[in-house]
Parts: C-alpha cells; structure tokens; sequence
C-alpha cells in the first residue's frame, strides 16, 4: 500500500511537471508569434542591431586618420620640405593651410580649421647638422585631450624616426620637437632622438586596430539593450491591454510566468549575438581565437542578468513609454561604467568598485579576450562566476518582486 502510494504521488509529480513544462512551452510559442505577426518588432530585434553594429563599428573609433595640419615653414628647404613630407607621407596629416605668421596658426586653431600646427623655424637645416639638433615646435588643440595626445604621439614618432635617419644617413647631429597646447604656452623643449632602434609589437591586435577592441563590446550592449528593453516593454504591454490578470487567473504559476517571458528573450538574445558575431568576424575582419561554446556560455550568463534587469523595469513601470525610458536611464551608467569608452582603470578607486556590479564589465572583458587572445576558461574563470552570481542573483529578485506585483 505505501508503494503504491508512494508511486501514485510520484507519477502526479511527474504528470505536474509536465503539465508545468507545456504550460511554459505554450507561452513560449505565444510570445514568438506575437514577435512575428508584429513586423516592426521583427525589424526591431533582428535589423536594428546590426544596423547598430554597422554604425558603431565605423563610428566607435580612438584611431586618429588625416589629422588637420596648419604648417608655418620659416626654413622654406629641401630638408624641411622632407620633413614636412614624413607627416604627410604617414596617412596621420592632412595639411589644411600654409603661412609665415603665426597669429595665421592661432586662428586656425580658433576656428577649428587645424587640430595641429607644426612651426618650423628660419635655419632649421643648418641646426639640424649641429651637435645640438633643431627645434620643431607642435601647437595642438587641447579641447579635445584624447585627440591631442593621440596626435602628438603620431608626431612625436614621426620626428624621431626622421631624426635616426638622418643621424644614420650622417645628415645630422639631432633633433628636438617641442610640444604646446592651444591656449598654453607654446612649449619648445623636448629631447634629442638618439639612434636607438626600437622595434615594436603588439602581441594579440598586431595593428592596434581600435576596431578589433571595440567592435565585440558594441556586439555586448546591443545584445543588453535588445533583450532589457524587449522583456521590460513584453510584461508592461500585457499589463496596458490587460491580459496579464487573464494570465494570472489561468493555472499558470508565476515562476511559468516568467519562464515563459524571458525565454523567447534569451533565445533572440543568443540569435542576435550569433549575427553580431558572424558580421563583425566577416564584415569589419576582427579576429576570433576563441572557443565558440565559451562565447555561448558566457552570452547565456549574460543575458540572466539582462532579462532580470528587464523583469524589475517591468516592475516599476506602468505604461511601455515609462517603461522604455527607464530601461535607457539604466543602460547608459551601464554602459559607462563597464569600460566600454573609459577604461576602468582611469576612474576613481571608488567608481572602479561599483564597475564590479556591472554585468556589462565582466561580458565585455571574456568577449574581447575570446575574440583577441584566444583566452579559455582556465583564464576566464572569475568573470564567468561573477556573471554566474550576478545573473541568479539579479534574475532571482526580479522573479521574486515580479510575483509579488502580479500576485
């Protein structure tokens, strides 16, 4: 008697999830084909990011190409006309204007016309034969500092590089450049190149190509964005038009509630991560050295935290409007604090604390390692049981407040 007791409760459990698990399965197919009758929805999950991808691949760029030149040759010779011609030679210049005044140069910088003034004094070959070297001096735009510094290291490497060949070529005794920013004082001193040969390499992005570093993160936040925002706006609408009670009344439980909501997410998310992946590898040429398992793994813990995100925004919003700007308002410090335009390392000691309760930080690191180094999980291992932690934990108290609302 208590064996079959004990097998009839069994085979009721057994019967419960399956009936559970069709449940589940039924909302699922329920939210796809709301998602393919809607065609603006369609376009909006699977067209929209990679037109987003396309963007802020050109876009999203720290290279510096045909940097604004204004040149002030007071030397007017051979030797300086070489020298001016190692900038443009390089793709870095573009020279945009000539003159012999300087209050010429200021204004160009003024209006914007230039980023960079080279100034080239009178007798700048025959001190460039001295022991002592020339004197060059770059007058650069300082509103935007990381332009500024990006072109004066382009300079700064040209102007040694000439400097070695011409020591080797046995042409000169040396050569200074002088850096100032717009505004500053116009700087002149610097150090004489030396006939050093330094050879450089960069061992996993050879090209130190800003593209291969940044095209992977974009892929993270469109992924963030598509399934936070598609899970926030999917609940918060079945509110609006009022069948969520009917959902509630009906013998779904909340936990298949939520199942049934967010799984169709984390699928669309996993597809949009495979076409960001293929367009990026294929269309723009960044490399993947990776394990393609790992990147799925690392996508699934992602996209737990994400779809929680989403799951509290529908929480706290009524309507879809209010619930579309909210997911905006979180994704942008998100998205700041992750190290996606920033590096990490450059915030205050207490921002880089909180950057380790960003999802997005610990997704954008194991995508950029896969893709550039190749990296297995014997390296990744951390940031995939930070993601791991983060997204039960996020998931878990959005299901919880999620059932508490609805409830």
């Amino acid at each position: 008697m208590t064996g079959g007791r004990n097998g009839g409760a069994g085979a009721r459990r057994a019967g419960a999830r399956h009936a559970g698990l069709e449940r589940i399965l039924g909302m699922v197919r329920k939210e796809f084909l709301q998602i393919f009758r809607d065609p603006h929805l369609y376009r909006i999950i699977f067209v929209a990011p990679v037109i987003q991808l396309l963007v802020f691949g050109y876009a999203v760029s720290t290279d510096v190409r045909n940097a604004r030149t204004f040149v002030l040759d007071h030397d007017r010779t051979a030797l300086s006309r070489e020298y001016l011609e190692s900038f443009t030679a390089s793709g870095y210049f573009t020279v945009v204007g000539r003159s012999e005044r300087s209050r010429d140069l200021v204004d160009a910088l003024e209006r914007g016309d230039a980023v960079i003034g080279i100034e080239i004094p009178a007798g700048f070959a025959r001190s460039v034969a001295g022991p002592e070297g020339a004197r060059v001096q770059l007058v650069l735009d300082g509103t935007n500092a990381n332009t500024a510094n990006i072109v004066r290291g382009y300079a700064e490497r040209i102007t040694q590089a000439f400097a070695t060949r011409m020591l080797e070529e046995g042409r000169a005794g040396g050569a200074v450049v002088g850096a100032a920013a717009a505004g500053g004082p116009a700087g002149s001193s610097g150090a004489i190149a030396r006939p050093i040969e330094l050879r450089e390499r960069a061992w996993f992005n050879a090209e130190l190509a800003s593209r291969n570093y940044n095209v992977p993160a974009v892929a993270g936040a469109i992924i963030l964005l598509v399934c936070m925002l598609l899970t926030s706006l999917a609940v918060v609408r079945e509110r609006e038009i009022g069948t969520l009670e009917q959902l509630m009344v009906s013998p779904l439980k909340p936990i298949e509630l939520i199942a049934g909501k967010t799984i169709p997410f984390a699928l669309i998310g996993l597809a949009d991560m495979v076409v960001v992946s293929i367009v990026g590898i294929v269309w723009f040429g960044v490399p993947f050295r990776g394990d393609p398992l790992l990147l799925v793994l690392a996508t699934l813990l992602y996209l737990m935290s994400g779809l929680g995100i989403g799951l509290l925004i529908s929480t706290v919003a009524s309507t879809q409007q209010q619930a579309f700007m909210v997911s905006f308002l979180v994704l942008m410090p998100l998205l700041l604090l992750s190290g996606f335009t920033f590096p990490v390392s450059s915030m205050p000691d207490f921002f880089q604390w909180i950057t380790l309760l960003d999802p997005v930080r610990h997704y954008m690191a194991i995508v950029r390692a896969l893709f550039l180094k190749g990296s297995g999980l014997d390296a990744l291992w951390p940031e995939y049981l930070t993601l791991l932690v983060m997204g039960v934990a996020v998931l878990g108290f959005a299901a919880t407040r999620f059932r508490k609302t609805v409830g």
